[in-house]
Formats: C-alpha cells, structure tokens, sequence
C-alpha cells in the first residue's frame, strides 16, 4: 500500500502550496515540506493550528490504520 499524506492532498484540494501553508502558520517551508513528505509529522497542536488554517476537521488530516 502506497503512503498516502493526507495534508498534502487537502492542499492540492484547496489549490494551496505548501509554501503558502508555512506562512500562514510562521513555520519554515521546509518544514511543511517535511510533513508533506512525511519525513517528519506536526505535533498534535500544530495539527490542529493546520487543521483550523485550511478549515477542515483535523481527523481528515490523519489516515486510518484500519
């Protein structure tokens, strides 16, 4: 099963970079760059700040394990 990074399909969604993301949240762009790539992931509160910035429930930004 491929990975599938759930933050960077709501972006590609709502037709926003990664780049905008970072300034809206005062973070590097390399950094969601990271997270989109999943080589690191946000904190629980950093997810729900994300979640609120692209106005989505954060639930939709975690992929299920079942």
């Amino acid at each position: 099963m491929q990975d599938l990074n759930r933050l960077k399909v709501v972006l590609v969604e709502q037709k926003k970079t990664g780049k905008w993301l970072a300034a809206q949240l005062d973070k590097d762009p390399s950094t969601v760059s990271k997270w989109c790539s999943n080589k690191i992931q946000p904190s629980l509160e950093m997810l729900i700040k994300i979640a609120e910035v692209l106005n989505v429930d954060a639930r939709e930004l975690i992929v299920t394990t079942k």
